[in-house]
Parts: C-alpha cells; structure tokens; sequence
C-alpha cells in the first residue's frame, strides 16, 4: 500500500536531527532582538523553496544568491546566538562528564570552601546593609579568560574586607565585577556581556542585565547587591533569583559548584 514511500532509518534519523536542531535554536534567541530576524530569514527561505518547486527561475536565481552570500552575513549577525548555543551543547556534555565522575568519587573537588564562604556571605551582607553596589562572578568550569583581560588582576584570597574596600563607591576598583576562583579573588572591575533579553523587569539595573548576560554566555553564577534597594540577587543559567537572606545566598552558592 504505502510503497511509493522510500523512505529508510536515516531518513527519519534526518528529520528528527533537523527538529531538534531547529528547537534549540528557538531556544536560544526566543526573547531576544535576533528573534525577528530569524522569522523573516525563515520566510525568505521559504519563499525560495516554493519558487524552485513552481519552476521560477529567476526569483529562485536572486533569493539563491541572497541566501548563499548572506551566510557569512548570518554568522555575523547571530553570533552571541551561535555562541550561546554551542556553549549549552559543551555544558551539557560537561554536566554529563560531571555526573560520571561523581559515581567514582566520593566528594566534589573544587568549590568553595567554609572560610570562603563565610568572608563573601558577610562581605555581601555588610554591602547589603550599606546599599554598596556588587557585582561578584563565581568562576565553575569556564575559564573566562576573555573576561578577566578587561580588568584589574587581583589573585589575594577572599576576604571580606577586600571585597567591601574594592566595592566602596570611591574605589577605583568598584565600577565593574569581579571574578572569584575557588579560594581567590582573581580580577576586579572587570567588563561582563549585557543580556538581550527584552522581558527584564524595569526594577533591575545594568548590574542585573550583566549578570544575566554573564550566566548566559558561560557556566558562572553571580551575586548581585543592588545599589539602590541593597536587595541581594543570585544568578545562574540566565534566571535570576531574589535572595531573602544570607543563609539563602550561602546554600545558593554551595549548590551553584554541584
């Protein structure tokens, strides 16, 4: 009945790759400004299709050209996209790594440890209190070389102190983030990616939108301390979390290097 149908395993193995392909791109510009662009490239390619399925040879001619140059366009315009969707495939694959190599261990390395967490949970604290602006990376698994270029080398250990004299507004250290290690303070006043969401709520300033930008283009959270409120915000995976105390924002972060 059905043998007019050729079709084999590779066949549905193709179809089902394109549909995942195309679902993780919807993922990842839906709600960002490429997400127009998107729709009309779409319709073009459509159009195109349907041209050289009815025989018009010269719209399919120029929509052709247009789609072949326009690649190297494509790329360029869509390249916090593109990099934001291959970094989700690598922590996918990390997280997978990640959770082969806890079944033959006992413990997870790296982190941070008591001491550490008590110094920055208090410095947040005491800049919460005070209404002083923060804006702290954890560093996991990426190496956020980029990142830390575009600031101050630091590497002392964290102190509470530190951090509250290095985020004090008459600091010329205080305007940027900084970036933690572990046990250390690498880099401070360092420039973060802004996110293109456009559903951000209006009460969150540049520092929340860099924040946001900053877990969306790599695997580190951050903590936000808001300038204006002193309310304190944590950050990961691009979704932002308000924290009501300081024992929330430890649990936060001792989750975050799990």
């Amino acid at each position: 009945m059905f043998d007019f149908f050729d079709i084999s395993w590779i066949d549905v193995l193709d179809v089902i790759m394109v549909g995942l392909l195309v679902y993780w791109l919807i993922r990842v510009i839906r709600g960002t400004s490429a997400t127009g662009i998107f729709i009309g490239i779409l319709l073009l390619y459509i159009v195109w299709i349907v041209s050289r399925a009815l025989g018009m040879k010269l719209l399919s001619f120029i929509l052709g050209q247009v789609l072949g140059v326009g690649v190297v366009a494509l790329i360029v315009i869509f390249q916090p996209e593109i990099r934001r969707f291959l970094f989700r495939i690598s922590s996918s694959t990390n997280e997978a790594q990640k959770g082969v190599w806890r079944l033959f261990r006992r413990t997870n390395a790296g982190g941070m440890q008591a001491r550490e967490l008590d110094e920055l949970t208090s410095a947040c604290r005491k800049m919460s209190e005070t209404r002083t602006g923060a804006l702290i990376v954890l560093r996991h698994g990426s190496a956020l070389a980029d990142i830390i270029e575009t600031g101050d080398m630091i590497d002392a250990l964290i102190s509470s102190r530190l951090i509250t004299n290095i985020f004090f507004k008459n600091s010329p250290l205080h305007d940027g983030a900084m970036i933690l290690s572990e046990s250390r303070i690498v880099a401070a006043r360092c420039t973060l990616p802004i996110t293109q969401q456009q559903d951000i709520p209006a009460n969150y300033g540049m520092r929340h939108r860099a924040a946001i930008g900053m877990s969306e283009n790599s695997d580190a959270s951050v903590v936000v301390v808001s300038e204006e409120t002193g309310g304190i915000s944590f950050v990961e995976g691009g979704i932002i979390k308000t924290i009501g105390s300081i024992a929330e924002l430890r649990l936060a972060i001792e989750q975050s290097y799990k």
